[in-house]
C-alpha cells in the first residue's frame, strides 16, 4: 500500500513538473501569433548595432518576425524619425537618444512599458529583470518624469584607450592617471617624428560640446549652465578647463577641429596618436585586425582625472515601441527590443562587439577577463555622468517640442523643473510671452549640444 502511494505521489509530481515546463514561457510560443509580422527600425553604422545585425538571423528563425533596419548617420536620425512620426509612418521601433526622449516621450510617440505589460502580459519574459540595467542608464536613457518607455541599447562610457608600445618607448610603463600628467609628463615626449600624443574629437556641432567640452569641463568642476539655466561659461572652472583643452591641442594632429569620433578612433588604430578618449563602443573596432594596427598594443583605462575628480560621460540610446503603428507590430516590436537588450543575449551582444547595459554582464570574472574595456566601463556606467544632464534634457526637450508645435514666441507657466516636463498643448498659455526665448538666449551657448 505504502508502495502503491509513494509511486501515486512521484506520479502527481512528474505530471506537475512536466504541465509547468509546457507552460514555461519561450520566446517560440509568446511569438507564434506574431509570425509574418514585419517591424521597422533606424540603425545607426557603429558596432552596438552591427552586433545586432550579427543576432538578428537567430530572432527572426525563432519568430518568424522580420526586423527591418535602415542605417542612417547619428545626425539625420532624429530628424528622420520625427518624420515618420508626424506623418504616421511605419516605423515600429524607435530609436532614442538620451536628449530626444522628453520630446518623443511629450509627443506621445513612444509607449511606456507599462503600458506594454498591461496590453500584453503573455509576451513579457519572466527574467526581463528591469533592476539588472544600471539603475543610470535605465533612468537617463529608458525613462522621462518616472515612467520608463525604452529598454537601454548601445550604451557606452568615455575611456582611455592607448597604443602601448609608443608608450613604453617615451618610457612610460602605465597611462596617465590625471589631465595634468598627461598634458606635461607624456604629451611632450610622445609628440615627435610625425606622432601625436593625444586625438580629441571635435568636429564643430554635438562632437565638440558634448565630446571635446564636457571633457574639460565636468572634470574640472565647471558646467555649461548654473543653477538657473543661465550660461556658466565664464565661470573660472569652466574656463580653466576649457583653456587646458586649448594647451592640450598643440600636442595634436594637425586639422584636430575637424575629427569626429571616426578620425580619432582611426588615428589611435593606424599608429598615428599614442592615446584617444572615446566611447567604449568602439573598443572592437580598434581590437579588430582588419581595422587596426595596434591590436597586441591596445590598451584600456578610465578616463583621466581632473581637479575635480574622473568624471567621465556617458552615452547611448534606448528602444521604445512606438505608438502609430497597430498592435501586431507594437508586440512584434516589443519582443525583438525584449530579446536583444535581454540578460540572455547581452554576452552574445558584447562577443560581437556591443557594449551591454545589464548589470550582470559585468559579474562573470571570466567574461570579464577577455574584454578589458569592461572593467572600466562598468564602474563608470554605475557612478558616471549622463552626457547631457538631466535638467537639459528637459530644456532641450522643451525647446524641440515647442518649435515644432510653432510655439517658439509663447510663454510657460512657471520657471520650476517641473514645469519643464509638462506637456506644452495641455498647458495653456501664460501672459509672459519672452520666456521661452529668454530661455533659448541663456542656453545659447549650448545650442549646438541641442540641435535644430
Amino acid at each position: 500500500m505504502k508502495r502503491l502511494l509513494c509511486m501515486l505521489g512521484a506520479a502527481v509530481v512528474f505530471a506537475s513538473v512536466g504541465l509547468s515546463a509546457a507552460h514555461a514561457w519561450s520566446l517560440e510560443e509568446a511569438a507564434k501569433d506574431y509570425k509574418g509580422t514585419e517591424v521597422k527600425v533606424i540603425f545607426l553604422d557603429r558596432p552596438g548595432y552591427r552586433a545586432a545585425i550579427k543576432m538578428l538571423p537567430e530572432f527572426e528563425q525563432k519568430t518568424g518576425i522580420k526586423v527591418s533596419y535602415e542605417i542612417v548617420p547619428y545626425e539625420n536620425t532624429r530628424e528622420k524619425e520625427v518624420l515618420d512620426f508626424s506623418a504616421q509612418g511605419d516605423l515600429a521601433i524607435a530609436l532614442v537618444d538620451l536628449v530626444w526622449i522628453g520630446e518623443f516621450a511629450e509627443s506621445g510617440w513612444i509607449v511606456p512599458i507599462a503600458d506594454i505589460q498591461k496590453k500584453f502580459p503573455k509576451l513579457i519574459e519572466p527574467d526581463l529583470d528591469e533592476k539588472d540595467f544600471f539603475p543610470l542608464l535605465l533612468n537617463a536613457f529608458g525613462s522621462w518624469n518616472n515612467p520608463v518607455y525604452g529598454l537601454p541599447f548601445d550604451n557606452y562610457s568615455g575611456l582611455l584607450y592607448y597604443n602601448k608600445a609608443m608608450l613604453k618607448a617615451a618610457g612610460f610603463d602605465s597611462p596617465p592617471e590625471t589631465w595634468d600628467q598627461l598634458l606635461n609628463d607624456y604629451a611632450p615626449k610622445l609628440t615627435k617624428d610625425g606622432k601625436y600624443a593625444f586625438a580629441l574629437q571635435s568636429r564643430r556641432g554635438e562632437t565638440q560640446s558634448c565630446d571635446s567640452f564636457m571633457r574639460f569641463i565636468w572634470p574640472w568642476g565647471g558646467s555649461l549652465l548654473d543653477a538657473k539655466f543661465k550660461s556658466n561659461l565664464m565661470n573660472p572652472k569652466t574656463q580653466e578647463g576649457l583653456e587646458f583643452r586649448e594647451k592640450l591641442m598643440k600636442y595634436m594632429p594637425p586639422g584636430i577641429v575637424d575629427f569626429d569620433h571616426n578620425e580619432a578612433v582611426n588615428a589611435l588604430a593606424q599608429g598615428q596618436v599614442a592615446m584617444i578618449t572615446e566611447w567604449s563602443a568602439f573598443y572592437s573596432t580598434l581590437a579588430d585586425p582588419k581595422t587596426s594596427k595596434i591590436v597586441n598594443d591596445l590598451g584600456v583605462a578610465p578616463e583621466p582625472k581632473g581637479p575635480d575628480g574622473r568624471k567621465p560621460a556617458l552615452g547611448g540610446f534606448s528602444l521604445c515601441v512606438t505608438t502609430q503603428v497597430d498592435d501586431k507590430r507594437k508586440g512584434a516590436a516589443w519582443l525583438f527590443i525584449q530579446w536583444v537588450t535581454s540578460k540572455a543575449k547581452a554576452k552574445e551582444y558584447v562577443e560581437n562587439g556591443g557594449v551591454s547595459g545589464r548589470q550582470s554582464t559585468y559579474m562573470d570574472k571570466d567574461f570579464v577577463a577577455k574584454y578589458p574595456f569592461v572593467p572600466p566601463n562598468g564602474g563608470i556606467v554605475a557612478t558616471g555622468c549622463s552626457r547631457i544632464p538631466a535638467a537639459f534634457r528637459r530644456v532641450a526637450s522643451t525647446i524641440r517640442h515647442c518649435r515644432r508645435m510653432g510655439h517658439e514666441n509663447d510663454g510657460w507657466p512657471g520657471d520650476s523643473e517641473a514645469g519643464f516636463g509638462r506637456n506644452w498643448e495641455t498647458s495653456g498659455r501664460h501672459p509672459e510671452k519672452s520666456w521661452l526665448l529668454r530661455r533659448e538666449k541663456n542656453i545659447s551657448s549650448v545650442a549646438v549640444v541641442l540641435g535644430p
